[in-house]
């Protein structure tokens, strides 16, 4: 098997539910979370900004960086990842089915935009 390619994760530290997932991905991933890196928006907006990224876009979704630099975010950036884990492949195809993703991009941007203003922290 070849060595999957590395991905740059931008997410929210700051956010519990956010490591909390990202633990588990780590945990479910095995030696494929090894070709992951982690990087806290909040840490890394001039990198996003180089990258042409705003880092308030970033904060409200996820991004992921392929290999190759190309920025893949929100839901696509989800099934990218888990893709990578045998137990979630079917919950990435499930997810990517035309009629489902929109839906599934709107709960998850209403998710995040309450999240943050009862953090304070909506752009």
């Amino acid at each position: 098997m070849s060595e999957l390619p590395l991905l740059k994760v931008y997410y929210d530290a700051i956010c519990p539910r956010c490591r909390k997932d990202r633990a588990r991905y780590e945990q479910w991933a095995g030696e494929a979370g090894d070709r992951v890196v982690w990087c806290d928006v909040t840490e890394h907006q001039q990198m996003l900004r180089d990258k042409g990224v705003d880092p308030q876009a970033a904060l409200l979704s996820l991004h992921v960086e392929e290999e190759g630099g190309d920025i893949v975010e929100g839901i696509d950036a989800y099934i990218l990842l888990m893709r990578r884990v045998p137990r979630l492949g079917p919950l990435a195809w499930l997810i990517g089915l035309p009629g489902l993703k929109p839906l599934l991009r709107r709960l998850y941007d209403a998710w995040v935009r309450r999240r943050l203003a009862k953090q304070g922290r909506l752009p």
